[in-house]
């Protein structure tokens, strides 16, 4: 089976490199498709997975649609010469406009329900999987399955964290120190219209109010500026993953993060006007995540909430973040498992997914 995958974000090249991989192994032929965006290249490098690099993404409106056409374009003579049998991502336009074309199918993954996008692509696509949480998204090609797009990665059968002693040697602290990462994101995407973030006062006002706690380090997708750059996360980016497991608290505007952390028993705040249905089944659900709108308010709200966590009894936290994560994981699966056999199996694996009860989920336990 030829196998093409479409990234559009760097967390789509983490979904979806466990189960590459798994289906190298298994004999099967898998491309990625990708922008020179963020780090999806080093990440895919990292990897060693083969990747078709579709050029510098753009960010104004005008020329994203012209270099969104010229991606289709690409993608679809891509997907010619590889003789791609099943196309595969989360949400991606352009992978579900050319498997349309091309009369193949099409499977991805949503977690944003941007609906301006998901109606761009629903037509196109064949299937579309979801956690099974309560969202917006209703139509017959929706599929659910009990877990989360970050337990495709980060699922104990799929990810071992290095020892703390080997994350505090690359973040050059010792191993006793404490430390907190800000996560801090660019707002271009096409879901994060109309929003602004953390202010520049904030996010500067939350370093100096956590640092008395914890060593701090900031993750951002833009470029900081020049009095928080001190702080800047030294790792390579394939190893935040490792990072986060030993962290105290992860804070900021990324629901991606923040959600990696929980399903490692690590405490998030996520800051964002919309939020996300996962981060809230997260909190509701677990308690391994709180959410605070944009306003100034809830962001003195968010900040204040971080220094409650760090002034736990830090074993008291660990003990508790520990027990609602492994809450977590007993009712969940190891999704990349269901995904190999979901697509090995398709189409007759959809049919068998709808009519899944307990057990059948326990095959992928």
């Amino acid at each position: 089976m030829n196998i093409l995958i479409d990234v559009n974000h760097p967390a789509h090249v983490h979904m979806f490199r466990c189960f590459a991989h798994e289906m190298i192994a298994r004999g099967h032929n898998v491309l990625f498709t990708t922008r020179d965006k963020e780090f999806e290249i080093k990440l895919l490098t990292a990897e060693n997975l083969p990747f078709v690099n579709l050029g510098k993404k753009r960010t104004g409106k005008w020329s994203r649609i012209v270099y969104n056409l010229k991606c289709e374009y690409k993608i679809l003579k891509i997907a010619k010469r590889f003789h791609a049998d099943i196309f595969l991502s989360h949400g991606s336009l352009v992978a579900a406009h050319a498997s349309y074309l091309l009369r193949k199918p099409a499977v991805a993954f949503e977690d944003t329900f941007n609906m301006e996008q998901v109606k761009l692509y629903l037509p196109f696509t064949s299937i579309v999987l979801t956690s099974d949480y309560n969202h917006p998204l209703h139509s017959g090609k929706v599929l659910k399955y009990p877990g989360y797009n970050e337990l495709l990665y980060m699922h104990p059968n799929r990810f071992k964290p290095k020892s703390r002693a080997e994350v505090t040697d690359m973040l050059h602290i010792a191993q006793t120190d404490r430390y907190v990462i800000l996560r801090f994101v660019s707002w271009h995407a096409t879901h994060d219209a109309g929003h602004k973030g953390i202010s520049l006062e904030n996010k500067l006002r939350a370093v100096q109010l956590m640092s008395p706690y914890a060593k701090v380090f900031i993750s951002s997708e833009s470029e900081l500026p020049e009095y928080l750059r001190p702080y800047k996360l030294p790792t390579p980016p394939e190893m935040i993953g490792h990072v986060l497991a030993h962290a105290t608290l992860v804070f900021g505007e990324s629901a991606t993060m923040v959600s990696e952390a929980a399903m490692l028993g690590v405490p998030g705040i996520y800051i964002d006007n919309t939020g996300r249905y996962y981060t809230r089944d997260l909190q509701e659900h677990y308690g391994l995540c709180w959410c605070y709108s944009e306003s100034e308010q809830d962001q003195h709200a968010a900040i204040a909430k971080g220094i409650e966590l760090l002034s736990m009894n830090p074993e008291k936290l660990v003990s508790q973040m520990h027990h609602a994560s492994q809450k977590l994981l007993s009712e969940k699966i190891d999704c990349t498992a269901w995904l190999t056999w979901f697509i090995e199996n398709y189409p007759q694996s959809v049919e068998l997914t709808r009519k899944a009860d307990a057990e059948f989920w326990k095959k992928f336990k």
